[in-house]
């Protein structure tokens, strides 16, 4: 494999299921990727040195995977000066709001970008966006992708049935 561009980092390995959207991607545009586990409260000084130590490893760009409090992408972002995308989870009562919103509400100087709750696919993808950057060649992987997504939603229009449709008219 080569060497990887991108970490992917989560509080614990109970949200690995929640990232298959992020492998999925990676997967399919041949992303290079690492994937690890640090908690921001119970291995703070693991998930600093390991943001401290990402860009002398080639890494590009860091997706933190956070629930509840969501303090994970912060420390992160407070520890290195590559991107960091904070992929806010859903868990506890609040369903990810709270980690969305810990996430987004970042202190002035500590910039982390975030997604939707849940949104492995767009964090997956907003990353390989910041590899254009380095690298043009993820350019054409992007634009492939949104592609295939377009050719999904033509057929999800021709599939409508005996349905009254928009002519194609409308569309240009």
């Amino acid at each position: 494999m080569d060497r990887p561009l991108v970490g992917i980092v989560m509080g614990s390995n109970s949200d690995l299921d929640k990232l298959k959207g992020v492998f999925d991607i990676f997967n399919e545009l041949d992303v290079p990727f690492e994937v690890t586990v640090a908690s921001a409260h119970r291995t703070p000084d693991d998930a600093a040195n390991y943001a401290k130590n990402a860009r002398d490893r080639g890494i590009k760009v860091i997706i933190a995977a956070a629930g509840l409090s969501a303090a994970l992408p912060g420390v992160l972002a407070a520890h290195t000066t590559i991107p960091v995308i904070g992929l806010p989870l859903e868990a506890g009562p609040l369903k990810g709001v709270d980690a969305l919103l810990s996430i987004a509400q970042m202190p002035p100087g500590i910039p982390v970008a975030t997604v939707g709750i849940g949104g492995a696919i767009n964090a997956a993808l907003l990353a390989i966006e910041m590899l254009c950057l380095y690298d043009r060649s993820f350019e054409d992987k992007i634009c492939e992708y949104r592609d295939k997504s377009s050719e999904k939603v033509l057929k999800a229009r021709k599939d409508l049935g005996d349905l009254p449709t928009a002519p194609i008219e409308a569309f240009s």
